[in-house]
């Protein structure tokens, strides 16, 4: 389902402070009215937009934003069960989604952060997180396997212990310290490589004919 599609006939709830209408309008979809989600559309459009807006403080990731949270909406209305109601439900799609994407974009802010040259002491973590930067980032996660990407991300970003790690992963804390010293001497080959073939670009383009 497009949601810019159901933005045609039915005239939306008269208003949102009627939660019996919107109940009876959602009791009407579960049962197989699936056109009438137009009205969930356009009756919470608006006032979703406008808490996306304020919590993303971006008017066109709200937009985006709103498009994808009342489409899951729609994927998952048949779930929805009376015991809160129908808004709550709603704003609950609203807020996760929302918070997703907040940790997406503080993410890719530390990301912009790393693997520049190393100039301080410290640990071998500290000096990746003093040192990481976008591009070169991006191009050496992709170089990565999906278990390496995960180490990396919950001991570099998320920083935690190697016992909280094992937790998750199933792994020994042990274990976990030897495959990260590897990941990461893989990471650094990685940028030097890509910071390498970049000097040697300039280099080129900078030579005069």
């Amino acid at each position: 389902m497009e949601v810019s599609k159901t933005l045609q006939e039915p005239k939306p709830p008269e208003s949102l402070r009627d939660p019996g209408q919107i109940e009876d309008i959602v009791q009407r979809i579960q049962q197989g009215e699936r056109e009438e989600f137009a009205l969930i559309v356009q009756a919470f459009q608006q006032p979703i937009f406008r808490y996306c807006c304020r919590l993303l403080g971006n008017r066109q990731d709200a937009e985006d934003a709103v498009q994808d949270v009342l489409f899951k909406a729609y994927q998952s209305i048949g779930r929805y069960k009376p015991a809160a109601s129908f808004s709550s439900w709603l704003y609950r799609i609203a807020c996760n989604h929302c918070l997703n994407l907040l940790r997406r974009r503080r993410l890719q802010s530390r990301i912009m952060r790393i693997f520049k040259p190393e100039t301080a002491a410290g640990s071998p973590e500290q000096k990746m997180e003093e040192s990481l930067y976008s591009e070169t980032l991006q191009a050496a996660l992709m170089k990565l396997s999906l278990e390496e990407r995960n180490m990396l991300v919950l001991r570099v970003f998320e920083q935690l212990s190697y016992q909280e790690m094992s937790e998750i992963l199933q792994v020994s804390p042990n274990a976990l310290n030897k495959r990260m010293k590897k990941t990461m001497n893989k990471m650094k080959a990685c940028i030097e490589h890509k910071e390498e073939m970049e000097c040697n670009t300039e280099s080129v383009m900078s030579t005069k004919i």
